[in-house]
């Protein structure tokens, strides 16, 4: 690259010298056009000569016309050059060729070679175009999927162990499957509920990540009075000010310390088309939700001595299905998810995908193949998906099926099997969060009930085999989850549970401080057990790059860090572990077992955490 940046040089160089005129510029273009040309026939995949013929001919004063027949010599060389193809899609635009036409390029490239990935994908790319635009014939995009599924069923069913046509039958599925538009799918608290706080959060959930979720965009109305105080922030580590999930906390006031009114609280979308999805997509339906408050004043006092948490199985009993817990979480699985609409699954979408089934599984019939088994699972996600009614009833027909070909690929393909446990671990747990019912069977009564911190039910998750966890806008009613004894190496998502106070995550695989990210975020966590991991097991946490950290310019020293950290220099190196529990009003934390912990990491943590009064099963004071 070093030697094609210093070429750039000497042409700026050449074409300042005075009084330079149009044929002299053309001669420099194309003696820079000749030199790359020449790089290019001794390595066709080099990235820095690709890249510097693109900037050349940005300049201009150069025949596209030679440059496409250029390329159709060289891609007659290496059908599958993606370097050539993208430079093809830049010449195409500077032509105006249309996309038409280049999809019919694609066509015949594909009919020579079905084994050409780099075909496949600059058809995708062009479909999306075409859809983008509303050209006619490929809006509405039912038009076109069906020929578009029968082409590329053409190149699986010939080589199934060829994977070009796979993934573009993944970018079939998920064309045939999405959501035009984001849409709020949960809510705490949820519709129809009564809170018994009069300070609380409010989380709203929706179906893919957005931005633009402010006070002009979400009305939120108590009694008759529209808030202007109100403050959402996306409950995410990301920098972009966008999530999935998004919080605000909310006061109803009280005039009297034993006043009985209780307040009506409506929350509403007010300008939606202001909300919109990362790919600038609004979210333009209307959606509401209600509940009541109670105004009673908190009347668990202050200080109040808690005994230590325990988690094992003898300190829990059975849920009584009639309990104010479970009544709870009937208003959660009611139905009647809210007065917003959930968008309608087109009929053809139903019928595409259950045809695309009974093709793949007449293919599995004859055929062993490990992204066929894949393709089957998703497509029969895709169907439950489809075919639900409510977001609080979603179909499970197909969940065991889908979970045993998860199993069977975690033997097929051992080089993958990381990717199959998590996806099979996702699956379980939207299986075991799909109704009441299911999840009855994992919440448990601590035996204790003058626990308050831990609130009534605990919900226990342990002993699964989880190495990943979902299905988070089903669970925002937890205030006690046990996460115990499974293989969780992350645990993104769980900052959605805003009103988390007590958590066991003890026993799992998690390999650093940075996986524990999501845990700052969680204001109201009074209880964690982060015993028996991996933390400080691994010398390279590549994760760091991703989450807030001083090496990712995300987070800086700020004074608390520098006191805590005075007068030892090793205690300096505990800034992971400050950006997680920094923020945190733990009571109790076990983190024995983990590698990262020694004598003055304990003394880090109980400076830290003043308010701590376990660590490790030991009382401080």
């Amino acid at each position: 690259m070093t030697a094609w940046n210093y070429r750039k040089l000497a042409f700026h160089h050449n074409q300042s010298q005075p009084l330079p005129d149009s044929d002299h510029i053309k001669s420099i273009i194309d003696e820079e056009l000749r030199v790359v040309e020449s790089a290019l026939r001794k390595n066709f995949k080099s990235y820095g000569a690709w890249h510097h013929r693109k900037w050349v001919i940005s300049k201009g004063n150069a025949s596209t016309e030679r440059e496409l027949k250029l390329l159709n010599l060289f891609q007659k060389q290496d059908t599958r050059n993606f370097h050539a193809w993208n430079y093809r899609r830049f010449i195409a635009g500077l032509k105006n060729i249309s996309d038409e036409k280049e999809l019919q390029f694609t066509t015949d490239m594909i009919n020579d070679n079905f084994s050409n990935y780099s075909a496949w994908h600059n058809r995708s790319v062009l479909l999306s175009h075409l859809l983008e635009k509303k050209v006619e014939g490929y809006f509405p995009k039912e038009l076109f999927l069906k020929e578009e599924y029968e082409f590329v069923r053409n190149a699986v069913f010939t080589d199934p162990d060829d994977q070009s046509g796979w993934f573009y039958h993944l970018w079939l599925l998920d064309q045939t499957v999405k959501v035009d538009m984001p849409n709020l799918v949960s809510s705490w608290p949820p519709h129809g509920s009564e809170i018994t706080k009069t300070t609380f959060p409010v989380v709203i959930y929706f179906s893919e990540a957005v931005e633009g979720v402010n006070l002009h965009t979400v009305s939120v109305q108590v009694e008759n009075d529209i808030l202007q105080n109100i403050i959402w922030s996306p409950l995410s580590a990301n920098k972009f000010e966008c999530g999935q999930a998004w919080l605000t906390h909310l006061t109803v006031p009280f005039r009297e310390m034993n006043s009985s009114k209780i307040f009506e609280v409506k929350i509403s979308s007010g300008d939606s088309q202001g909300i919109k999805s990362l790919n600038g997509v609004p979210c333009s339906q209307h959606w509401s939700f209600a509940f009541r408050v109670s105004a009673f004043p908190d009347l668990q006092p202050q200080g109040q001595s808690l005994r230590r948490i325990l988690m094992t199985d003898e300190h829990f009993s059975p849920t009584d299905i009639n309990s104010n817990a479970m009544m709870s979480l009937s208003n959660l699985y009611d139905e009647l998810a809210g007065d917003y609409e959930q968008p309608t699954s087109s009929k053809w979408k139903s019928e595409m995908i259950a045809s695309e089934i009974d093709q793949y599984r007449e293919l599995l019939s004859w055929a062993e193949c490990k992204i066929g088994k894949l393709t089957l699972a998703r497509l029969l996600m895709a169907n439950n998906a489809m075919i639900t009614d409510t977001p609080a009833a979603p179909n499970m027909t197909h969940m065991e099926e889908v979970l045993q070909l998860y199993s069977e690929l975690m033997e097929l393909d051992p080089a993958h099997y990381q990717y199959y446990k998590d996806e099979h671990s996702l699956v379980f747990l939207k299986q075991v969060t799909s109704s009441k019912e299911s999840l009855m069977k994992y919440c448990w009564r601590y035996k204790e009930t003058s626990l308050n911190i831990t609130g009534d039910m605990c919900l226990r998750l342990s002993n699964l085999s989880l190495s990943r966890i979902g299905s988070f806008e089903r669970l925002l009613w937890v205030q006690s989850l046990d996460l115990s004894h499974n293989q969780l190496h992350s645990i993104e998502g769980l900052e959605a549970l805003q009103l988390l106070s007590c958590l066991n995550l003890s026993h799992n695989k998690l390999g650093s401080f940075m996986a524990l990210d999501p845990l700052r975020f969680l204001k109201s966590l009074k209880v964690l057990n982060i015993s028996y991991n991996e933390i400080g097991a691994h010398p390279v946490d590549t994760k760091r790059y991703l989450c807030s950290s001083p090496l990712s310019h995300t987070l800086d020293y700020d004074k608390k860090f520098e006191e805590v950290a005075t007068g030892d220099g090793k205690m300096v190196d505990f800034w992971e572990a400050y950006s997680v529990f920094g923020g945190l009003d733990l009571m109790q934390l076990d983190i024995v077992g983990n590698a990262a912990v020694d004598e003055k990491f304990v003394l880090f943590l109980a400076k830290l955490l003043p308010g701590l009064k376990w660590l490790d099963g030991e009382e401080l004071h």
